[in-house]
C-alpha cells in the first residue's frame, strides 16, 4: 500500500520529529525514565502547545478533528525517539469520555486534557484476562451519588501520574459499563512499577472508590473495542519510528565496526540480514497506515477488527524480527544500557504483545 502524507500532516509530523530530536534526545530520555514519576511535566507541556494533545477531539469539544491517519506521523517520532510520555493512556481515556460522556463530563475533562492539565489512564486489564475485554469482574454498585467501585486492574500503563481514570466494570446486572475516577480517591491503592519498555504503570485495588458512570449503563463493550483498535493502530505507527530507527542504527553500526580489515557491512550474509530487516519495514509501515486509514473510514466494526488485527500481526512479526536481528549485528554491545538500540529493543517487544500479541489477533481475524 501506499501512503504519503498531506502538506499539513506532513509538517506537523516535521515539528515532531524537530522536538524529539532537538529536546527529547537519548540522555534526555534516561534522565526523564530515572525521575520519580517517569515523565516530563514541560515535555507534556510542549505537546500540549503543539497541539496534539487536541487534535484528534473533535472542534465541538475544542480539538482540531483529526483522525488515526494524522496521529500516524506523531507516533512514528514518538516511537523513533522513545517517548514514555502517558499520550496515547491520555487518549484512550479522553476518548472514552469524549464518546459517551455527557456534556458536563466533556466540559470537565476535555478542555484540560487539550490544554495539558489534566493526564488519564485506560483501567481494563484484569487477572486471567488475557487480551479478552470482555473479561472484566471489577464491580460498581449504586451509591447515594453516582456509583461504588470495587475490584482490581493490572498493569494500568501511566496510572501513577494520572489525575483521572477510566475505569470498565459490570454494574447492576447488566454488562461492561465505563466510569470516570477521580485517581485521588480515597479507596485506590496502587502499586506502582516501571514495565519492561520503562513506562510507569500500576495495578489498583478499588475499594469502595466513589465514580461516575460514563454513557449507557451495560453498553461500553462496544466503544472499549473501538478505543482500544484506535490505541492498537497508534501503536502499529508508533512501531514504525522505532523499527525505522533500529535499521538506521544497524546500518551505520555495519558501515563503521570492522573486521578484517573491512567494516563488516561488506559481509554479504549480514548485507542479506540487513535487507530483509528493510522489507520487514516497509511492510509495517503499509499495514499501519492501512489499519489507521480503516480507523478513521471503516463504517462497520467488523471489517475494522479485521483490517486492525492483520495490521498488527504483520508489526508483531516486524517487532520481532528486526529488534532480535538489529541487537544481533551489533553484538554484545547491543544489549548494553548505553546504547539505545537495547531500548528500542524492549519497546519494540512490549509493543508486539501490546493490546494482543500475534496469536490473539490471529484467532481475532479467524473468527470474521
Amino acid at each position: 500500500m501506499k501512503f504519503d502524507y498531506n502538506e499539513e500532516q506532513r509538517l506537523l509530523s516535521d515539528s515532531v520529529r524537530r522536538f524529539v530530536a532537538q529536546d527529547y534526545g537519548f540522555e534526555a530520555r534516561r534522565a526523564i525514565v530515572a525521575s520519580k514519576e517517569g515523565m516530563s511535566a514541560t515535555v507534556w507541556s510542549t505537546l500540549a502547545e503543539l497541539g496534539l494533545l487536541g487534535l484528534p477531539f473533535s472542534s465541538d469539544d475544542g480539538g482540531f478533528g483529526g483522525g488515526a491517519v494524522d496521529l500516524m506521523g506523531v507516533m512514528e517520532a514518538m516511537g523513533e525517539g522513545l517517548v514514555v510520555e502517558p499520550y496515547l493512556s491520555t487518549l484512550m481515556a479522553s476518548r472514552c469520555v469524549a464518546a459517551a460522556g455527557t456534556d458536563e463530563q466533556k466540559q470537565r475533562i476535555l478542555p484540560g486534557v487539550i490544554d495539558g492539565s489534566i493526564r488519564m489512564a485506560f483501567a481494563q486489564g484484569e487477572k486471567d484476562a488475557r487480551f479478552d475485554l470482555d473479561h472484566v469482574q471489577a464491580r460498581a454498585t449504586r451509591a447515594k451519588e453516582g456509583f461504588a467501585l470495587e475490584g482490581e486492574k493490572l498493569a494500568v500503563v501511566h496510572a501513577p501520574v494520572a489525575d483521572f481514570l477510566v475505569v470498565s466494570a459490570r454494574s447492576g446486572g447488566k454488562g461492561i459499563s465505563l466510569f470516570l475516577v477521580d485517581a485521588k480517591s480515597a479507596g485506590i491503592t496502587l502499586r506502582s512499577y516501571r514495565t519492561l519498555d520503562e513506562m510507569p504503570a500500576a495495578d489498583i485495588s478499588f475499594r469502595n472508590v466513589p465514580c461516575t458512570l460514563v454513557g449507557t449503563e451495560g453498553e461500553a463493550l462496544p466503544i472499549i473495542e473501538a478505543v482500544v483498535d484506535f490505541a492498537t493502530a497508534l501503536v502499529c505507527a508508533e512501531a514504525v519510528g522505532a523499527l525505522k530507527y533500529a535499521n538506521d542504527a544497524t546500518l551505520e553500526y555495519l558501515k563503521t565496526r570492522k573486521q578484517f580489515g573491512v567494516p563488516i557491512g561488506a559481509f554479504q550474509a549480514l548485507q542479506h540480514r540487513m535487507v530483509d530487516m528493510v522489507i520487514s519495514y516497509e511492510q509495517a509501515k503499509s499495514m499501519a497506515s492501512l489499519a489507521c486509514a480503516k480507523i478513521d473510514s471503516a463504517k462497520d466494526a467488523a471489517e475494522r477488527k479485521r483490517v486492525v488485527s492483520a495490521a498488527k500481526i504483520r508489526i508483531a512479526d516486524a517487532c520481532r524480527h528486526v529488534s532480535q536481528e538489529s541487537v544481533q549485528l551489533h553484538g554484545g554491545m547491543g544489549m548494553s544500557e548505553e546504547l539505545k538500540v537495547s531500548h528500542t529493543f524492549r519497546r519494540l517487544t512490549a509493543i508486539a504483545q501490546q493490546f494482543g500479541d500475534a496469536d490473539h489477533h490471529l484467532e481475532r481475524l479467524a473468527r470474521g
